[in-house]
């Protein structure tokens, strides 16, 4: 696990932009809970074997002489003299989850080639290097990406998935030992190059500023883990990818350098549930640098200050790693953080096992509407260049559908693709939709978003690459009718029980499954809509381990036993709930005060009697790092100098500058609008904008008593319809009822 220096220094340097919130070591229950979380994370297979641990560091090995071979037949095609082409070089470098120590079995490899200023990317790598690597047996899959923000190559070398990304540097010669972390590397780089090379040199600067590499890597194997179980890893649906990840890890264990990683974990929860975003993570000072590379400041750039969950990336030029993140995907992480500190909260109240932290997220259990994209096209390498248009466009509809209806109608992305093994050229993506909590029943708008999917589709449709084949049809779904390929094995799992009234288990019947919204069961309305209704058990459940739990101090050799009246079927170590700090010293009145004050807060006041029963009569006195001063830490952290919108305009501002180049690119491109209209004339459009403007859709009435979405089958011309042709077909409106939502029965018939 490390060696434990008990400092939050290293090299003689504070880690950090603030003190550490406790620099206690860890006590015998952390040693307990870290290795039988190590064998949880080992047990599930998280962890590459010895030989494919070789099997990488064969591969990289290749991949280096086949650029070192590329850069010399680029050098003498530029032609250099002998001796130039005899010297040239290129390098390999490894960023990401590789270059981490925290990569699984199968996982890419982040890499990084750089290379002198003769070789360019689209001539020399997308194009001489694309070449080679294509005539190699040994390289299949192979997927050029020239386009993207972080231009790459893709592709499989003996089995090992490769991520491939060029910097060109202003060298002739590139040195075998090249120190990209130098500022001056991007010296007169482009910007396609600074940015690859920031993959390398951000995450070789978070391992220098992490006080213990091996605990901060348990802790981010561990936090990764549960990120993808409670589907909220992926940056391209707007939730924090790898990089992300690893920031927010690193930041703890700087605040709490001299723990493992079961309280590392802990504090994980505990700190990010309390951090009020949009206050920025961040690792270390930001630097302004020498070359005038633009970095993140919201005091000087209009767009930083909307950022919504900013985590700022350590290397120059300093940037917000999480732009993606918009208010409906934010909201989610935000309530997975809360779920998370209390699983650990009650984990350590009764010793309980990690397994309930890792749930998977069920979620096509949680909504009762969800939005069905599929995309299909005629070959492999069509599909995968659609796939990864399409992924990169999917942000979009989500903002495009909270504009639309002022932010009444959320959206939930599932963070990944799913496939019909018998079409191979076709998948399908979700959304899941629900009303904005605590907006009135009575505020209940009809929904039309038929026009929000129009210019989804017509942005998407705007795709400089389209072949005639790539198609995309939205519909909306019941969570009755999702596609059994979904569900592990393609078995469509049976319904959970309803919970009445009493908070009996119901089993579904057709008796009780056609209870209508709004229908009284044992005299009480019934609310239990999937999410509210898992919230409710889990907070119930968490309510009666902590009323049940016996509180036990460890101080020193001895132990000074206090109880909570009532029923006690587990114990507690005070001391690793509080903290493990030796800053404060406590007479035994003070001390006993602040537990009583600590068992206050967990258990509460309503039906239970939290009186302390003193049972030693020895004296306590003891360290205690309270949870108000931990509290009062997190704090501080927040009082940075940026300053913090609530409102987001930079989202309205990206999409409207997308419609408009959309709209641009489809004015000036009839011939792919016109295959792709005659490619997809059954397709289903299904569409919610807020309805609360005079017209046809306006003049529906909303019926109260709607339990789901309506599904018409509506014929639309894919993907170029604008919003005067949707609106002259006047096709019925798709409603969406606020009453249904929120008195939700559960069932689906």
């Amino acid at each position: 696990m490390g060696s434990q220096g008990f400092n939050s220094q290293k090299n003689g340097q504070r880690l950090g932009i603030t003190e550490p919130i406790s620099l206690g070591g860890p006590s015998e229950y952390d040693v307990i809970k870290t290795n039988e979380l190590e064998k949880f994370l080992a047990d599930a297979g998280l962890y590459e074997s010895h030989e494919e641990a070789i099997s990488r560091e064969e591969v990289l090995g290749r991949l280096d002489q086949i650029v070192k071979v590329w850069v010399k037949k680029v050098s003498r095609a530029r032609g250099l003299n002998e001796q130039l082409v005899q010297e040239a070089n290129a390098k390999i470098f490894t960023f990401g989850s590789y270059r981490l120590g925290v990569h699984g079995p199968g996982a890419d490899i982040d890499t990084l080639c750089v290379g002198p200023r003769h070789a360019a990317r689209d001539e020399d790598f997308f194009g001489e290097l694309k070449g080679m690597l294509s005539e190699m047996p040994d390289v299949t899959e192979l997927h050029p990406v020239p386009d993207a923000h972080v231009p790459v190559m893709k592709f499989k070398l003996n089995g090992v998935s490769i991520d491939l990304l060029y910097a060109k540097l202003s060298l002739w010669v590139i040195p075998e030992d090249l120190d990209i972390s130098q500022d001056s590397i991007l010296q007169n780089a482009d910007e396609q190059s600074v940015r690859s090379l920031n993959g390398c040199r951000v995450t070789d600067r978070i391992l220098r500023l992490v006080p213990n590499i091996q605990n901060f890597r348990t802790t981010l194997r561990c936090m990764r883990f549960w990120a993808k179980r409670r589907g909220v890893y992926s940056n391209v649906a707007g939730f924090l990818g790898g990089i992300n990840w690893a920031l927010l890890v690193a930041r703890i264990c700087q605040l709490y350098p001299n723990a493992l990683p079961n309280m590392l974990v802990s504090r994980f929860f505990r700190v990010y549930t309390q951090w009020r975003w949009p206050n920025p993570v961040m690792l270390c000072a930001i630097e302004e640098g020498s070359l005038g590379l633009q970095i993140w400041d919201p005091r000087r750039n209009h767009k930083d200050k909307y950022h919504l969950m900013p985590i700022i990336t350590p290397a120059y030029p300093s940037m917000n790693s999480s732009y993606n993140v918009s208010s409906s995907t934010l909201r989610i992480m935000t309530e997975e953080f809360k779920r998370g500190h209390d699983i650990c909260e009650a984990m350590e109240l009764n010793n309980g096992s990690w397994l309930e932290l890792f749930e998977p997220y069920r979620f096509f259990e949680a909504y009762r509407n969800y939005l069905q994209i599929d995309i299909a096209a005629e070959n492999d390498d069509d599909m995968r260049n659609w796939k990864g248009w399409v992924e990169s466009r999917l942000r979009y509809l989500i903002l495009k559908i909270e504009r639309d209806t002022f932010k009444m109608l959320q959206c939930h992305p599932h963070p990944r693709d799913f496939s019909d093994n018998s079409d191979p050229f076709h998948c399908s993506y979700f959304l899941g939709l629900q009303r904005k909590e605590g907006v009135p029943v009575n505020e209940a708008k009809k929904f039309d978003i038929r026009l929000t999917v129009d210019e989804f589709k017509a942005n998407v449709g705007s795709y400089s690459s389209w072949k005639h084949g790539m198609e995309i049809n939205v519909t909306h779904i019941r969570r009755r009718d999702i596609p059994a390929f979904v569900f592990p094995g393609g078995i469509r799992p049976s319904r959970p029980a309803r919970v009445s009234g009493e908070g009996r288990r119901v089993p579904e019947t057709s008796a009780t499954s056609s209870v209508d919204a709004g229908s009284s069961v044992d005299g009480n309305v019934v609310d239990t809509s999937d999410d509210v209704r898992k919230r409710k058990r889990e907070e119930d459940e968490m309510h009666a381990k902590v009323t049940a739990a016996k509180l036990v101090i460890n101080e020193g050799p001895s132990n000074k036993e206090f109880s909570v009246a009532g029923p006690s079927v587990g114990t507690v170590t005070v001391t690793s709930l509080l903290g493990n700090s030796k800053d404060t010293n406590m007479s035994g009145d003070v001390w006993r005060q602040m537990i009583q004050s600590h068992v206050t807060d967990q258990v509460g006041t309503s039906g239970v009697q939290t009186e302390l029963l003193y049972q030693n009569n020895a004296d306590i006195n003891g360290p205690l790092n309270s949870r108000e001063a931990e509290k009062l830490a997190i704090e501080k952290l927040m009082s940075g100098p940026y300053e913090s919108h609530q409102t987001s305009p930079q989202e309205l501002e990206e999409l409207e500058e997308l419609d408009n180049n959309s709209q641009n690119k489809i004015l000036g491109g009839t011939a792919i609008g016109n295959d792709m209209e005659s490619s997809a004339t059954k397709e289903v459009a299904s569409s919610m904008t807020i309805s609360n403007t005079t017209g046809a859709s306006s003049s529906l009435q909303l019926n109260g008593n709607l339990e789901e979405l309506e599904a018409p089958e509506l014929a639309a011309p894919f993907p170029m319809a604008t919003h005067a042709t949707a609106a002259a077909q006047k096709k019925p409106v798709i409603r969406f009822s606020f009453t249904s939502l929120a008195k939700d029965t559960g069932n689906s018939t």
